[in-house]
């Protein structure tokens, strides 16, 4: 069982792949669990030189999943300990020398923002869209979104993304500095 993320490691390349398709690649409890577990496998490897991060499904991420965590009854205590297992993932992908892509498609959401952000360099798919969602659910920025979209795009337009609730353009996302590269849907696996 991948718990929504598969990963393989291959002549040096490790392939951390977001494998919950039907959910839009939303974080729920135990995919969190994974993320904080694959960093700390990939990072701690001496045999991997660099990362690919990406996604199986119309969509790359759309963040937490709140649909099931509301459905599970879950704890305030709960969901603080599954953000901070996502944190430190996150803290342990983007504090490690390796050199991480993204290969975005489709939706990047919520939280999805912060996941995208942890690469270093990110490769996103024409189709590609990029939306806070933040202010709809009444939420602050989680999943490193509030240091790492700051960081890439600067304040006033992290501003912009977040409390007017934007969606972003891949070309648009590419001339705001929030991705690297646009390239046409057929091509972003290569």
């Amino acid at each position: 069982m991948s718990d929504g993320i598969l990963l393989s490691v291959d002549g040096g390349l490790a392939r951390v792949t977001f494998d919950r398709p039907a959910s839009l690649n939303a974080m729920d409890f135990p995919m969190a669990r994974r993320w904080r577990d694959v960093a700390h496998r990939v990072t701690a490897d001496p045999s991997v030189g660099a990362v690919i991060l990406d996604a199986n499904g119309p969509a790359f991420c759309a963040g937490g999943d709140v649909v099931a965590m509301s459905a599970s009854g879950a704890s305030g205590a709960e969901v603080t300990e599954t953000a901070e297992a996502i944190h430190d993932g996150i803290r342990t992908f983007a504090e490690a020398p390796l050199p991480m892509v993204a290969a975005v498609q489709g939706a990047v959401a919520g939280g999805g923002l912060g996941l995208m952000l942890t690469a270093d360099y990110v490769v996103a798919a024409e189709d590609a869209r990029f939306v806070s969602r933040y202010a709809n659910i009444g939420l602050t920025p989680d999943l490193g979104v509030s240091t790492l979209l700051p960081a890439a795009i600067g304040q006033r337009r992290a501003l912009q993304l977040l409390l007017q609730d934007r969606m972003l353009t891949a070309a648009e996302a590419a001339e705001w500095g929030l991705v690297a590269e646009v390239v046409a849907s057929t091509d972003l696996a290569a």
